[in-house]
């Protein structure tokens, strides 16, 4: 029997020309990895995995209920939280002026335009999957198997609190009657805000998304009031006595190093969303054209109103007085501009829906994203993570995500122990999007080997060069010293303490990594393969299993690269990989 080959991209002069043989229809080998040819359900191109991947659900089961309107939602309600209202003031200290602090604005927007592209880019490589970085970061560096995974899940879960944004979405509900909180009043009305979202998406999938879009059309709706808001008080149609005085000399200031990096941190917090519905591809019919064009639309939208939003409060408040403000700048720009009227409460309270939509929208998205890290089967019982019963809702992510945000919202006291732990969320995170902005390289690099088509889109290489700039960048700055020397950080003690603590938890993962696929197997004579499970609602997810030595023949006899036992699904495989074949040919 003759088998189909893929020629590797054709090497310069001199170089060997390898190929690699289909051992079947299904799957491709290259070198030690092994490519599994899949297709998912919504109407994407087939994707082209390696095997270590989570397996692809050829039937979403939250179904296909993303549409173009929801995508737009999806982004701008993440997007559009306590950012905008709560970090201009922290954003102009750090910029030193006006002038500068727009400017940032603007940069942030052509920062996330560069993500958004690298984002697109991997869409189209794994068009099947949601999850976005878990997937990306997997499949870029399928090697040493499951590192990625382990380090990049349990950063997921353990980091996946929202007590910060809980937080700023109490403090509003606070502002709209003038009450000043002791930190238990604050602490109770956050867990039962977020207790309430929770609760809002545990039962229904539709309702949730439907629940996302009507609040993400208040909240832009809020920000469209704001900047026109703030065209009238440039008017001089308000009691604003004069305007236009923060504009006359805009870049009256400086900014010192420490200060840039940490307003360009609150500028990419703020923009920080623009990737969410990347998190439910598998949920988008037709994914790449649909993100390509809406993601695009929500980002643009936003990016207006933010520096719209930011020329408003500027016209609004005094710069002395928004620099000595802290989470509340858009309720100064109310009170300068409306006065104390109960309109202005009004405002406060559509503020207040805006975090709380916020965190419908993170929840959303990172459910998803925290159920693929368990479908991967490096997390402890695959099933809770991966389960859809009883309502057809990630349940075992949204109680995770709740609990954990609970206890970040009671342990840490307001301060030093808070700013720390909101600190320790960010750079371990800049870290995976810096691997993965480099592993866009590489997944390029593996197709090209396998002759594979090209894919839907495409990032302009100047564009993928710059968000690893950016994103080495957003790694290396942290660690310069404030002005005020080094502990003039946001915290009273070393600066530095959450950067090393958030490279020593990646440091733990590899060890734990060394011990459980390394030491432990060779010293108790067995080795970790993965195995598919499918769930009776449609759920399928990795679990890894122990295989001892003399029963390993058999095993990898009698299952695929992925994990599945051979012939469980021959028909729709077989297809699948045909087309792979053929698209590979004609390339």
């Amino acid at each position: 029997m003759s088998f189909p080959r893929f020629r590797f991209g054709g090497g310069s002069k001199g170089e060997a020309t390898t190929t690699t043989v289909v051992r079947n229809t299904t799957e491709i080998s290259d070198g030690n990895l092994t490519y599994v040819a899949e297709q998912g359900g919504n109407d994407s191109l087939p994707s082209y995995q390696e095997a270590v991947g989570a397996p692809v659900e050829k039937n979403s089961p939250f179904g296909y209920a993303v549409g173009p309107v929801t995508i737009i939602f999806l982004n701008i309600s993440k997007m559009v939280g306590t950012g905008v209202y709560s970090t201009p003031s922290a954003i102009l200290a750090g910029t030193g002026s006006i002038g500068l602090s727009l400017i940032f604005w603007f940069i942030g927007f052509v920062i996330s335009l560069s993500s958004l592209a690298v984002y697109l880019e991997y869409a189209s490589y794994f068009p099947n999957r949601s999850g976005s970085e878990v997937v990306y970061l997997e499949q870029a560096y399928p090697r040493p198997r499951y590192f990625f995974p382990i380090a990049f899940a349990v950063q997921s879960v353990i980091l996946s609190f929202s007590s910060g944004n809980s937080i700023v979405l109490a403090k509003y509900l606070f502002a709209m009657n003038g009450h000043t909180p002791t930190d238990w009043e604050l602490k109770g009305v956050a867990i039962a805000g977020y207790t309430v979202a929770t609760l809002l998406l545990a039962f229904h999938t539709r309702f949730s998304y439907m629940l996302s879009n009507g609040i993400g059309l208040v909240k832009l709706l809020t920000l469209i009031f704001i900047a026109i808001t703030g065209f009238v008080v440039l008017g001089g149609n308000t009691k604003v006595e004069d305007p236009k005085i923060n504009f006359e000399d805009s870049f009256a200031g400086a900014a010192t190093a420490y200060g840039a990096t940490n307003a360009m941190y609150k500028i990419v917090f703020s923009y920080a969303g623009f990737e969410n519905a990347f998190n439910v591809v598998n949920e988008v019919r037709n994914p790449v054209k649909k993100l390509k064009t809406h993601a695009f639309i929500a980002l643009t939208i936003v990016a207006i109103l933010y520096i719209l939003a930011n020329v408003a409060y500027f016209a609004a408040v005094p710069k002395a007085e928004l620099l000595a403000s802290k989470e509340i700048s858009a309720a100064l720009f109310f009170k300068h501009a409306l006065g104390s009227s109960g309109a202005v409460k009004g405002l406060n309270f559509l503020i207040a829906l805006s975090s709380f939509g916020n965190l419908i929208a993170v929840l959303l998205g990172s459910s998803r994203l925290v159920r693929e890290c368990g479908r991967q089967g490096v997390l402890p019982f695959p099933i809770f993570w991966a389960s859809t019963r009883p309502f057809g809702t990630p349940l075992g992510p949204y109680f995770i995500k709740w609990f954990l945000t609970i206890v970040m919202i009671l342990g840490p006291p307001a301060g030093d122990a808070f700013n720390f732990i909101v600190d320790l969320q960010v750079y371990p995170a800049s870290m995976f999007t810096l691997a993965m902005a480099i592993g866009l390289l590489l997944v390029r690099r593996s197709r090209r080997r396998l002759n594979l088509p090209r894919s839907e889109f495409r990032a302009w290489d100047v564009v993928v060069y710059f968000n690893i700039l950016v994103q080495l960048y957003l790694v290396v700055m942290p660690w310069y010293p404030p002005a005020t020397g080094k502990y003039g950080g946001d915290v009273s003690f070393w600066y530095g303490t959450y950067i090393v603590l958030g490279i020593a938890i990646i440091a733990i993962c590899g060890l734990y990594y060394i011990a459980w696929i390394y030491v432990l197997p060779r010293l108790w004579k067995y080795r970790v393969r993965q195995e598919v499970i499918v769930l009776e609602d449609g759920a399928q997810t990795h679990a890894l299993v122990k295989i001892p030595l003399h029963e390993l023949a058999e095993w990898e006899a009698t299952h695929d690269a992925s994990g599945r036992k051979l012939n469980s699904d021959s028909g729709s495989n077989k297809k699948v990989g045909q087309e792979l074949v053929s698209e590979g040919e004609k390339a």
